[in-house]
């Protein structure tokens, strides 16, 4: 980093990524900056400007040195697990300026020594009490995937035993009976079932339980004549869908065709209608909200149909450094991995991580918004006059 570089950043003020200390704080607040950061996307402490008003207050030689230790041994003794942190001086208007960087975190969730965890919070930190976030904490490290956690209070009992044995006869060209393997084993092996109770993955995709346990896990939708929902202009409204997750697609894919303009194909008088926007986009498009939504968020998806746009909103950014153009290119990190992996054998779902560019292929006029502050990942189709 440059010294206008650093002089800019102070004109910006604090940030979600920015920290202005004047002087080092106290070990246990260091380590709680450390893990904020580390916890989040990372960021920098520039120690040596005041936090009120910006102003400069340079560092002298000893406290450089004094405080490239106490970083080192908080960053290491303080912080658990420990942290690497990278540190530079630079002289900025004749004031000697430390630049403490700290990366996001790979072994999240990061905690002190009394177990505590935070995250940045603005310019700020919080403590984390909720256990969504610590488990979301835990995912975004790979050290926990939601459609692998057993849900409590069910069982292989509770397998919709025609939809499994379709599924096997999919997947394996045989019958659980030709297979030569009991049920319980069977899930197991897939991902479905542990310790005696099914996975998340396993009740969304084969048990007609997933209603009852887990009803925020499916789709809503709702029609207005309108281009938001502050009018009274509803024209219909469903509430969450029942059923397996093939089910949830296969009636959020009915409610759109019920509210979707319909075109003739061809100048024949016996030409087939079709919809105005492809069919392909809004397959690539549900299917890939089921499977690779944030299942830790406790939320439906949202599907809004507006007189000149449609919107699918799912709960939860994209998970850790992945961008829109990833998507777009092809790029994917497994969220769902069991569901990833099973779904194509019951949804349209080709598991390339190619389903984006198809749907950019199909309707060039479709946009995507990663909404990090409120947690939701939105897919934006205008109508064609629109």
């Amino acid at each position: 980093m440059h010294a206008s570089e650093i002089l800019k950043i102070i004109q910006q003020g604090e940030s979600s990524k920015v920290q202005f200390k004047e002087k080092l704080p106290h070990t246990d607040s260091l380590a709680h900056e450390l893990i904020a950061f580390s916890n989040s996307k990372g960021g920098v402490i520039i120690i040596g400007i005041n936090d009120k008003t910006g102003a400069l207050n340079g560092l002298t030689f000893t406290e450089i040195q004094d405080y490239n230790q106490k970083l080192v041994n908080t960053a290491s003794q303080s912080v658990f697990p420990p942290v690497v942190i990278d540190t530079e001086v630079l002289t900025v208007s004749d004031n000697n300026i430390m630049i403490v960087y700290i990366s996001e975190g790979i072994s999240k969730p990061y905690k002190d020594r009394l177990g505590t965890i935070y995250l940045k919070n603005g310019s700020d930190k919080r403590r984390v009490t909720s256990n969504d976030e610590i488990a979301r904490l835990l995912q975004s490290s790979g050290s926990m995937f939601a459609d692998e956690v057993p849900v409590l209070g069910t069982s292989k009992a509770d397998v919709n035993l025609n939809l499994y044995d379709n599924f096997l006869k999919r997947k394996f060209k045989n019958s659980l009976e030709d297979l030569g393997i009991d049920l319980s084993k069977s899930l197991e092996n897939l991902g479905l079932l542990k310790a005696g109770q099914l996975t998340l993955a396993g009740l969304l995709l084969f048990s007609e339980k997933r209603s009852i346990i887990k009803p925020q896990f499916s789709i809503q939708c709702v029609a207005v004549n309108d281009v938001n929902l502050s009018g009274n202009h509803f024209i219909d409204n469903e509430p969450a869908f029942d059923g397996t997750l093939n089910d949830v697609y296969l009636k959020a894919f009915g409610f759109i065709d019920r509210h979707i303009k319909k075109i003739q194909s061809g100048n024949s008088f016996n030409s087939p209608a079709v919809w105005e926007i492809p069919q392909e986009v809004f397959e690539e498009v549900l299917v890939n909200a089921l499977i690779h939504r944030d299942y830790f968020v406790q939320s439906t998806i949202k599907v809004f149909i507006f007189s000149d746009r449609i919107e699918i909103v799912s709960p939860g950014k994209l998970p850790n450094s992945l961008t829109i153009e990833n998507i777009a290119n092809g790029i994917s990190i497994a969220r769902n991995p069991v569901l990833q992996s099973l779904t194509q054998y019951i949804l349209p779902y080709k598991g390339l991580g190619t389903g984006v560019g198809r749907a950019i292929s199909a309707y060039p006029k479709i946009q995507f918004v990663n909404d990090v502050n409120t947690e939701q990942f939105k897919v934006i189709i205008p109508k064609p006059n629109n």
